[in-house]
């Protein structure tokens, strides 16, 4: 397991797939892109998507995800994403009373069982106390992490 910390955006793909039965639907797919603003994330979704894709596509929807941390996984069978709410307890310094703060994870895993697996993998290498509030199954195909690009020039010899 690895975890990363980035700006995520939820995006939505509209595409013709050809179905089972030769027949070609428009089908809209989510994916999450990591990007520093909307249209960083529309550009690096059209980047990825005309990979996958032969005809023409649409982004119908970006938005800010409610998440900043993802947990990848190892393991190439995992292939779903799962939405966890994992609460802290925290000590309140000024009435002494422990309360609870909610942070939101994607977590990569093939079952909901390994997806409670893989974040207590992560969440017990910290000092804090928590437990998991919720873990939902998302929609989400894939997750494209921002991709640095060599900015190095390519100089002439000179003559």
């Amino acid at each position: 397991m690895r975890s990363r910390t980035a700006e995520w955006f939820e995006t939505k793909v509209k595409y013709d797939k050809m179905m089972e039965d030769g027949s070609q639907k428009k089908v809209p797919e989510l994916y999450v892109v990591d990007a520093l603003s909307f249209t960083e994330a529309e550009e690096a979704i059209t980047e990825e998507a005309s990979h996958y894709s032969t005809g023409e596509f649409d982004v119908t929807d970006i938005k800010k995800a409610p998440y900043g941390e993802i947990f990848f996984s190892d393991n190439p069978a995992d292939d779903k994403w799962y939405r966890a709410k994992v609460q802290f307890i925290i000590l309140d310094e000024k009435t002494g009373k422990e309360k609870l703060s909610g942070v939101n994870y994607l977590v990569q895993s093939n079952t909901l069982q390994n997806a409670v697996k893989n974040i207590e993998e992560v969440m017990n290498t910290g000092m804090q106390d928590w437990k998991i509030f919720s873990i939902t199954e998302t929609s989400i195909l894939d997750v494209y992490e921002h991709q640095i690009k060599s900015t190095e020039s390519k100089e002439q010899p000179a003559q």
